[in-house]
């Protein structure tokens, strides 16, 4: 890119994650520090193409770094998967005189982000979801934010379940990765984790899980699931008709995406904006910003929606090995 950059958008999109709203206020404050306008674009590409825009500045990004949700809202755009309205947002970016967009979320975020891209606008993706599920990065911001609300929620439910000397069937999200399952039931001990990348045993996975844990000296059970790996419900149900208990269900929801950013997605999305301005500062875009090896890298938009990310089996090996564990029947 030769021409000097004057004007840059961002957004954020799809579902929202602990951290987005530090990775706007350094995208705006770095934008400053390089003499570049911000412009905030609300309500993700649908707000692109209805010219829903906020000018963002110093001030208007003030105390928001510990907030938790998004200041520019999020929003899923039907109508900017058409043509049509694609070309609106286009239209929208040269009324309001911006050289580049930078999109705030997952990989359909960064599909949106390629489509504009090819049309002449200039983008830069920064990763942000929950379920860390993006093969390009070693980690998407709003993850450890969602782990430490699930462990909490999960803590006390541990309290009155190990009271009451019950069973609970905790079910996080996850849909399509069970990363945030497995590092939480890791965190918080879980007697069994069911994941999606792991097809469920119900015998070895969850009966003989509890069993051991039972002969271990255990008298209450705690199993995390993903979404992806079934529902919470069913679980429940199977373990009352194989064992006999009465499990307690539990569907943390939506709460996991709440609640103020950790320091580590406050530090990390800090980086992450401050690189993506960065960047198109000194002419490159087109581009996700990613953290690999300690370090930020920068990874083409087209290449990092063909890369996949796997769950670390070691972890669940490391699971199966620590959690409910009994000793040998003589």
């Amino acid at each position: 890119m030769d021409r000097k950059i004057k004007r840059i958008g961002v957004l954020t999109s799809g579902g929202d994650s602990p951290g987005m709203n530090a990775a706007v206020r350094a995208v705006t404050r770095t934008a400053i520090f390089y003499g570049i306008e911000c412009i905030g674009i609300r309500r993700g590409w649908q707000g692109l193409i209805n010219s829903d825009f906020i000018i963002l500045d110093s001030s208007s990004v003030r105390h928001i770094l510990g907030h938790g949700g998004t200041i520019l809202y999020t929003a899923r755009s039907q109508e900017f998967m058409t043509e049509e309205g694609r070309q609106k947002a286009v239209s929208t970016c040269r009324m309001l005189g911006l050289d580049g967009i930078i999109a705030i979320g997952g990989d359909g975020t960064f599909r949106g982000a390629l489509e504009l891209s090819r049309l002449g606008i200039p983008t830069m993706g920064i990763p942000a979801t929950i379920d860390n599920d993006i093969g390009c990065t070693n980690y998407t911001i709003g993850f450890d934010s969602a782990c430490n609300t699930a462990i909490d929620c999960i803590d006390k439910l541990r309290d009155t379940m190990q009271s009451h000397e019950r069973c609970s069937v905790v079910e996080v999200m996850g849909r399509h990765a069970g990363f945030l399952a497995l590092y939480v039931g890791i965190a918080v001990g879980a007697t069994a984790v069911l994941v999606p990348e792991h097809e469920l045993n119900f015998e070895e996975d969850v009966v003989a899980r509890i069993q051991n844990s039972r002969l271990s000296g255990a008298t209450h059970f705690m199993i995390v699931v993903a979404e992806g790996a079934g529902s919470a419900f069913d679980i429940g149900n199977r373990i009352h008709e194989s064992l006999g208990l009465d499990p307690r269900v539990t569907v943390l929801g939506h709460i996991q995406r709440g609640g103020a950013p950790t320091g580590r997605d406050r530090e990390t999305a800090t980086r992450m904006g401050y690189y993506a301005v960065k960047a198109f500062a000194e002419g490159r875009t087109g581009s996700v910003i990613c953290t690999r090896e300690g370090g930020i890298v920068e990874t083409p938009i087209e290449e990092a929606l063909a890369m996949t990310k796997h769950l670390q089996m070691d972890r669940y090996a490391i699971l199966e090995a620590i959690s409910a564990s009994a000793p040998a029947i003589k």
